[in-house]
C-alpha cells in the first residue's frame, strides 16, 4: 500500500515541473511544446532523484536491520551451544549414575542369590539329618538316671495341642447333644474358656509376626475340649455368640499387652458364621470392636472359606461394617485353590491360610486355575498375604520357599500354647526367638499348676499378664 508521504512528494514534483514549464512559456516566451518538454524533463529528474534517495535510505535501514538480526542470531547460537553443553553434562551424569546403580543392584542381587542358596543348602542339610535320625532305630539298652529325667518330655506335646488321650474320649462320645450343650453353657458361665496362642513366623527368617488365638473349653471334670468338639453343639444351642464375644475380649487383652513390647505384632481371632449371621450377637461384637477401633490394624478376624462362599445379604452387610471400621480379615480351612483374589480383596481379606500339604500337592495344579507356585504372587498383586499352615517338617519349608511363601505356621515352629485365666504360664514365643528355641518350645511340656508356675519372659510374660487371674 502506497504511503501518504510518497503521494505528497509525487504531487509536489508534478507541481514543480508544471510551474517550471509555465514560467518558461509565459516569461521566456518559449513555445508550449518546448515548455512541456522542459517540464517533463524536470519531472523525470525529480523522480529519479527521489527514487535514488529512497533506495539509499532503504538500503541503510535494511543494513541496520540485518546487522541487528545477525547479532541476535549469534546470541541465540551461543545460548543454544551453552544449553547443549549443559545437556551433555547432565546426560553424562545420569548415565554414570545409572551404570553405578546397575552395578550395585547386580552386586546386591548376587549376594541375595548367594544367601538364598546357602539357606536352601542349610535347610536341605537339616532335612537330610532329620531323615537320617528318623531312620535310626530308637533303642535304650542301658537305663540311667538321665533316662528317667528325659522320659516325661515325650508325652508333653499331647497336653498342649493334641486331642485328649485315648482313654479320655469315651465320656464325650457318650454325651448326648443336650448334655454337651449344658456342659458348654456351664463352662461359659464358670469362665472355663482357655486361649491358646500359636505363632505365625516369617520365612525363611522364622521371626514371629502374628499369633493365632485357638479356643479350648474345660468341662466340669477339667477335660479339655477342642474347638472341633464343641463348635457345632454351641452353634446348635445358640451359645457361639457368647463364646466369640469372650474370645474377642481375651484376644484384645492379649494384644494390648503384646503391643507394649512391640508394635509389629498382631493377633488372629476366629469368628464363626453363626455370629456373623446373628443380628443380636453381631451387634454386641461390633460395639466391642468399635470401642477398640485403634487396634484394628493389628487385630485380624478369621473366617472359614465356606463362610465366604455362602455369604448372604446379612453376612455381606456385616462384613462391610467391619471393613469400614478398619478391620482386616483372614480365611482358613481352605479346601481348594479356586480363589477370586480381586473379590476377596474388595471384601477386606488380607490373609489366606492354606495347608502346606495342599500347596505342595501336585494334583492341585490340574484342578485349579493357577499353579500353586504362582499363588503367592497372584495374591500379592491384590494386597493379600499367603500363609502356609500345618507345617510339620523341614522339607516342606524348603519347598515352600520355592513358592515364595512369606509366612508359615505349624508344629514345626511351635504348637498352640495355653494362656489360662488362673495364672498358668503363657507359652507364646518371643518375637526374637531363634528357630532352635522355637523347636525346643514346641516340645516342652506346659506347666498348669497354679502353685509353682514357671517363669516366662518376653511376649510370653506379657500375654500371661494380659490374661491375669479373674
Amino acid at each position: 500500500m502506497i504511503r501518504i508521504s510518497t503521494i505528497f512528494i509525487a504531487i509536489c514534483m508534478v507541481l514543480v515541473a508544471a510551474s517550471l514549464g509555465f514560467v518558461l512559456y509565459s516569461v521566456a516566451g518559449i513555445s508550449g511544446s518546448e515548455s512541456a518538454i522542459v517540464a517533463l524533463t524536470a519531472l523525470t529528474c525529480l523522480i529519479l532523484y527521489n527514487a535514488v534517495s529512497m533506495r539509499l535510505r532503504d538500503r541503510s535501514d535494511v543494513g541496520g536491520q540485518i546487522a541487528d538480526l545477525s547479532r541476535g542470531t549469534a546470541d541465540l547460537a551461543r545460548q543454544v551451544a551453552e544449553f547443549g553443553r549443559r545437556l551433555a553434562a547432565v546426560e553424562g551424569r545420569i548415565a554414570s549414575a545409572n551404570s553405578t546403580g546397575a552395578d550395585r543392584m547386580q552386586g546386591m542381587a548376587g549376594e541375595i542369590n548367594e544367601l538364598g542358596g546357602l539357606v536352601r543348602q542349610l535347610a536341605a542339610s537339616v532335612a537330610h539329618h532329620e531323615d537320617l535320625l528318623a531312620a535310626v532305630p530308637v533303642a535304650q539298652p542301658v537305663a540311667s538316671p538321665r533316662d528317667d529325667l528325659l522320659q516325661p518330655a515325650a508325652p508333653a506335646p499331647t497336653v498342649v495341642f493334641a486331642p485328649p488321650p485315648p482313654a479320655a474320649p469315651p465320656p464325650p462320645i457318650s454325651r448326648s447333644q443336650a448334655q454337651l450343650v449344658a456342659a458348654i453353657k456351664h463352662a461359659i458361665d464358670e469362665n472355663r474358656l482357655d486361649i491358646y496362642l500359636q505363632p505365625m513366623v516369617t520365612l525363611p527368617q522364622r521371626k514371629v509376626r502374628y499369633y493365632e488365638a485357638v479356643t479350648r473349653l474345660r468341662d466340669e471334670r477339667d477335660q479339655v475340649l477342642a474347638a472341633d468338639d464343641f463348635i457345632e453343639a454351641a452353634e446348635a444351642g445358640g451359645l457361639i455368640g457368647r463364646i466369640d464375644h469372650m474370645v474377642m475380649l481375651r484376644c484384645v487383652q492379649v494384644l494390648r499387652r503384646l503391643m507394649i513390647r512391640s508394635k509389629d505384632v498382631g493377633v488372629f481371632c476366629n469368628v464363626s458364621a453363626a455370629t456373623l449371621a446373628s443380628p443380636a450377637h453381631f451387634t454386641q461384637c461390633l460395639d466391642f470392636l468399635e470401642a477398640n477401633r485403634a487396634l484394628a490394624p493389628s487385630f485380624v478376624l478369621e473366617f472359614k472359606q465356606a463362610t465366604f462362599r455362602n455369604l448372604g445379604p446379612v453376612e455381606s452387610e456385616n462384613l462391610a461394617a467391619l471393613s469400614q471400621r478398619g478391620y482386616r480379615f483372614s480365611i482358613d480351612h481352605v479346601s481348594d485353590l479356586r480363589l477370586e483374589p480381586r473379590e476377596l480383596a474388595d471384601r477386606g481379606v488380607r490373609f489366606i491360610k492354606v495347608p502346606a500339604a495342599l500347596l505342595l500337592d501336585a494334583r492341585q495344579s490340574a484342578t485349579s486355575d493357577i499353579h500353586p507356585s504362582d499363588l503367592s504372587d497372584l495374591l500379592g498383586r491384590f494386597g493379600i498375604d499367603l500363609i502356609a499352615e500345618r507345617i510339620e517338617g523341614e522339607r516342606s519349608v524348603v519347598d515352600l520357599l520355592d513358592y515364595d511363601v512369606r509366612f508359615g505356621q505349624g508344629f514345626l515352629f511351635a504348637p498352640p500354647r495355653p494362656l489360662r485365666p488362673e495364672g498358668a504360664s503363657a507359652t507364646a514365643e518371643t518375637p526374637q526367638a531363634n528357630p532352635q528355641d522355637l523347636n525346643a518350645a514346641g516340645t516342652s511340656a506346659p506347666v498348669s499348676s497354679p502353685t509353682a508356675p514357671p517363669r516366662a519372659t518376653g511376649s510370653a510374660a506379657l500375654a500371661r499378664r494380659a490374661l491375669g487371674p479373674n
